[in-house]
């Protein structure tokens, strides 16, 4: 069911006039409606599409991936693919960039897809990233430990060339180490930034070293084939390793065998509670713990609770999520996996959540194997939390707000398939919870329901800020299959082996590729 909107003409009658005034007021609407219809028309032809808000909520169809529109994800460039844009081993750079990856598994996903496009833009020849693990996760399973290195340097072949490390340098028959230039790039850095800046120490010392990495590359850029390349590395090249894929296909399989399961990120926990300044439902030793907490990882701000939460800006409690899913009336056979760390404030938060939801499980409930359970809050257990959440039938992020695990799967799931996911409006749904907890429980579920009516269940939409590019790369990364535009035309079938005729070409300029004139990406 789709909600129609109905549009009515309202006339006024007034007294008697001339003919000519009725002639006048005749011509004037007949202008006014071609004028309308012209501009509706136009607006059709070159808009993004917005999905038609559904009448009510039907928990069957959530099950199933949204409406695609005709989309469908593809990170192939749409323009020529210049022979300049295809590394080779024979070909020069201009120097080695090294980068330092912080925060948590998926902060460094989106620095590495930031750090393959500074080494596009500046001709560089790209070291294997560096995860800055122990600072955050206390794991140093390292770049290498995580993905699967042989597929993202093939992966890649086409765009930036990818060494283990900076090797030495041989000159008049002597060997020298060459040390990379450290570098802080200013946050959010545009594309000048590098050319400038960063380009010109390269060239000078051979080599840089960007360090910290978070965050250092605007995100929107004016460019769709960079864009592009960034959707190339996060959902082709960044393939976790082999056993980590199999443990994560291992849990699907075990939650599917019983029908379909929904994945929370329920984000109830220390550091994100501190950050949002969300302290008074807690004890006062457990609000002691979160302002020394706070104090010591972020900026001095004063933070009233009140003015926080009625604004959206609390993580939503365990049993809110509940009553949520309870409103657009998921029944307590639902199983849902949880991906999260340690919840904060203990058992007496999840009990009613699992009084209303008594089927939860987390990848050590339903894989207890030695190596999760040694690494459960480590690189691997985010990774395989990651894969889950990316395979459910249905993503339910709690705080999608400065989370980058949420963020980051917002955008996999939807160029995976447009797969379902339930975003909470914390904001609209804050008076809500309010009047609950006043004592107002009348009409609490219809007005859930239609908070949530009003949401995106992961259909293709236009990104609008403070929307990340990595929660939605609608529509660089996306193509349609019978398009009103060339530019959303979709690529063609045969580009990998065209590619493949070109980079031969390139290391052996005497051959003749066979090519094709029409071909313009790669089948992604």
């Amino acid at each position: 069911m789709r909600r129609l909107g109905h549009h009515r003409l309202h006339g006024k009658t007034g007294g008697v006039g001339t003919k000519g005034m009725v002639a006048k007021l005749s011509i004037g609407v007949i202008v006014l409606l071609i004028c309308t219809l012209s501009l509706l028309f136009s607006a059709n032809i070159g808009s993004s599409p917005q999905p038609t808000r559904p009448s009510k909520i039907k928990v069957e169809e959530l099950w199933e991936s949204a409406a695609s529109g005709g989309w469908r994800p593809s990170s192939a460039p749409r323009s020529d693919w210049p022979r300049m844009f295809i590394s080779s081993p024979t070909k020069e750079t201009n120097g080695y960039l090294r980068v330092r990856c912080n925060g948590g598994l998926n902060q460094q996903r989106s620095a590495i897809c930031n750090a393959v496009l500074a080494a596009r833009i500046m001709n560089a020849t790209l070291v294997l990233p560096e995860l800055d693990a122990n600072s955050f996760w206390h794991d140093d399973s390292g770049f290498q430990g995580i993905y699967d290195v042989e597929h993202f340097i093939e992966t890649l072949k086409y765009d930036v060339k990818i060494v283990g490390k900076i090797p030495d340098a041989h000159k008049n028959g002597k060997t020298k180490k060459i040390k990379a230039f450290q570098i802080r790039p200013p946050r959010d850095a545009p594309i000048d930034w590098y050319l400038t800046t960063a380009l010109k120490a390269m060239k000078e010392h051979s080599a840089i070293y960007l360090t910290p990495f978070s965050h250092r590359l605007a995100e929107e850029i004016d460019n769709p084939e960079y864009q592009r390349l960034r959707c190339r590395v996060n959902y082709h090249a960044l393939r976790f390793k082999p056993h980590i894929m199999k443990l994560s296909e291992s849990i699907v399989d075990k939650l599917r065998s019983q029908g379909h399961f929904m994945s929370i990120h329920l984000r109830f926990e220390m550091d994100m509670l501190a950050f949002a300044g969300c302290f008074d439902i807690f004890n006062p030793e457990e609000q002691k713990i979160l302002r020394k907490y706070r104090k010591e990882n972020f900026a001095e701000k004063r933070l009233i609770y009140n003015e926080r939460r009625a604004i959206g800006k609390c993580p939503l409690t365990p049993e809110e999520v509940g009553l949520i899913l309870r409103a657009m009336r998921f029944d307590n056979s639902t199983r849902i996996y949880l991906a999260a760390g340690e919840l904060f404030g203990g058992e007496r938060f999840m009990k009613p959540f699992r009084t209303l939801f008594p089927r939860l499980d987390n990848h050590s409930s339903v894989d207890p194997s030695e190596e999760l359970s040694a690494n459960s809050q480590g690189l691997i257990g985010s990774a395989v939390d990651y894969m889950v959440c990316l395979l459910s039938d249905i993503f339910m992020p709690t705080y999608d707000g400065p989370s980058n695990f949420a963020n980051n799967l917002l955008g996999h799931r939807l160029y995976y398939g447009f797969r379902t996911t339930i975003r909470p409006d914390r904001k609209a749904l804050a008076p809500i919870f309010i009047d609950r907890e006043k004592g107002k429980i009348a009409g609490f579920e219809e007005a859930v329901r239609r908070v949530m009516l009003k949401t995106n269940f992961g259909g293709p939409h236009r990104r609008v800020s403070p929307e990340s590019f990595y929660t939605n790369s609608w529509p660089e990364c996306f193509c349609q299959m019978n398009p009103k535009k060339s530019s959303d035309k979709c690529p063609p079938d045969n580009v990998i082996e065209i590619l493949d005729s070109r980079l031969e070409s390139v290391r052996d300029p005497d051959s003749t590729p066979q090519t094709n004139s029409t071909a313009t990406g790669l089948k992604r």
